[in-house]
């Protein structure tokens, strides 16, 4: 399978959400903002839910000092990691100085609508990572 790239939003609020799948899970790479950078890592691992019949995640994040980028590698790769059922890590890196609380928020939206958009497209590919070379 070839990297698929999903984007969500425009210009200073775009993000790239680029999905590399493997033969154990898939690799995410979720950058945008004016300096696309590598600001934290998110490991996403399925389970279970504790709350119901369905699917859940447990993560664990490592964030580069004086970065924030967290707060989108953690729900991204507990969201792709549940909604794919395969271990995921997603490496993240969006920035725009002096950012405004709003525009952090679209930044978020944007990042969701990403993570959304390529586990959609994900389903539609007839390869799973398992068959992945």
């Amino acid at each position: 399978m070839r990297p698929l790239t999903y984007i969500a939003g425009r210009g200073r609020y775009r993000i790239f959400c680029r999905v590399f799948a493997t033969r154990e899970g898939y690799i995410v790479h979720l950058m945008g903002g004016t300096r696309p950078h590598v600001g934290a890592v998110a490991l996403g691992l399925p389970r279970p839910s504790l709350k119901g019949n369905h699917l859940s995640a447990t993560t664990s994040v490592l964030t580069l000092l004086g970065h924030k980028d967290d707060e989108l590698a953690r729900p991204a790769a507990a969201t792709l990691a549940a909604g794919l059922n395969a271990p995921v890590v997603v490496v993240a890196g969006v920035h725009i100085d002096g950012a405004s609380p709003e525009e952090l928020a679209r930044l978020e939206i944007n990042t969701r609508r990403a993570v959304v958009g390529i586990i959609k497209v994900l389903h539609r590919v007839p390869q799973n990572p398992g068959s992945a070379t």
